[in-house]
């Protein structure tokens, strides 16, 4: 199996985890040798040797199906060739031509499909055409972004922890006084609050679509812990909008209520109002904010700065996404980014599929 097949399959092992299936490293290889030996030229044997290697549960199936069909561009999901069936080569991002087994021509073929979806992940947002912004959105649908669980301040039964001297006498004296198992306790665990501040001004109007697509994903995968405001010269919350099932009706909504789409950029008086209005009675407090923009500001830096610290002393993590610091080059010189810097917990890309699939990972080690 060539590098180039290797690292596709690896990116859509990459993917189903990010969309919610335990696609752990160990199934990865596995996967890799299912393939390998049903033959990766063959669909069903790809879709097959992936299916049997990485879905560990009956309930990952529609969501190995979905994921399956839009990373490989394919419709839907194939099956086993029957005995007599006419003998197709398939490639592996739904080329067809003509059997002819492992010919140069068909390796040739498969090579460059393995190319174009790997530029793919790579290739900046805004220089997709049509085509490759349909499939950017197909897989966006299927990201996941949820932080890990916090432990509570509340106990529950538990089979291991400390032991719990209430449960534990009170089960003394129900067999009159001789002593039993140990009860023991344990902190309950709750999902984090998730917190995203989309810029929506006009230098960051090309990636904006992404960006709320990816926000979409991360409200219908937790809408009750997570929550969605547009920033630039003003503070819009549109998580309302955002819980809509459909990610293009979800963005049509969310466009109707933002009254600042690529409008100027105020950052420290939009994050000022988040704080006052949201963050300061509860929204932010213990949650990860992660904050979506370029860093240019308008108003006074110096504001921006300031707001920034109050995030950070509640938030339980700060991260920042820039679409330009995945461009070699790049230094956040820019006087709002300058400002903003020295209170972030991680300073992140977020200009491919690629950055936004590695930003998840960000979210859930957070």
């Amino acid at each position: 199996m060539s590098r180039d097949v290797t690292d596709v399959l690896l990116g859509f092992a990459r993917t189903l985890r990010h969309a919610g299936v335990d696609a752990s490293p160990e199934r990865m290889q596995a996967m890799l040798a299912a393939v390998d030996g049903l033959g990766v030229a063959d669909p069903a044997g790809v879709y097959w040797g992936g299916r049997l290697t990485l879905c560990a549960d009956p309930d990952d199936i529609a969501t190995y199906d979905a994921a399956f069909t839009a990373y490989f561009q394919g419709g839907p999901a194939p099956v086993p060739r029957s005995a007599g069936a006419p003998q197709r080569v398939v490639t592996l991002f739904g080329g067809d031509v003509a059997d002819g087994g492992d010919s140069d021509a068909t390796r040739e073929v498969e090579h460059a499909a393995a190319s174009d979806a790997e530029v793919l992940r790579r290739r900046d947002v805004t220089a997709l055409s049509a085509v490759e912004r349909a499939e950017l959105r197909r897989l966006l649908a299927l990201l996941a972004p949820s932080p890990s669980p916090r432990f509570s301040r509340r106990q529950r039964p538990a089979a291991r922890g400390a032991v719990d001297p209430q449960r534990t006498v009170s089960r003394m004296l129900r067999h009159a006084g001789e002593p039993t198992r140990l009860a023991r306790r344990a902190r309950r665990r709750k999902p984090r609050r998730l917190v995203l501040l989309v810029d929506v001004s006009g230098s960051m109007a090309p990636y904006a679509d992404a960006l709320l697509r990816f926000a979409h994903a991360a409200v219908r995968r937790r809408p009750m812990t997570t929550e969605v405001f547009t920033i630039g010269t003003r503070m819009t919350r549109i998580t309302r909008a955002l819980r809509m099932r459909d990610p293009d009706a979800a963005l049509a909504a969310s466009g109707r209520v933002i009254p600042d789409w690529s409008g100027g950029t105020r950052l420290g008086e939009a994050v000022k109002a988040f704080l006052d209005r949201w963050g300061q009675r509860g929204t932010a407090r213990g949650a990860v904010v992660v904050v979506f923009s370029d860093g240019w500001e308008r108003g006074d830096s110096a504001l921006l700065g300031e707001q920034m610290r109050r995030l950070a002393r509640l938030a339980h993590r700060v991260v920042w996404v820039n679409p330009h610091q995945g461009k070699a080059g790049y230094a956040p010189l820019a006087g709002g980014m300058a400002a903003a810097l020295p209170h972030l917990d991680d300073f992140v890309a977020g200009h491919s599929f690629g950055a936004l699939e590695d930003l998840v990972g960000v979210i859930a080690r957070a």
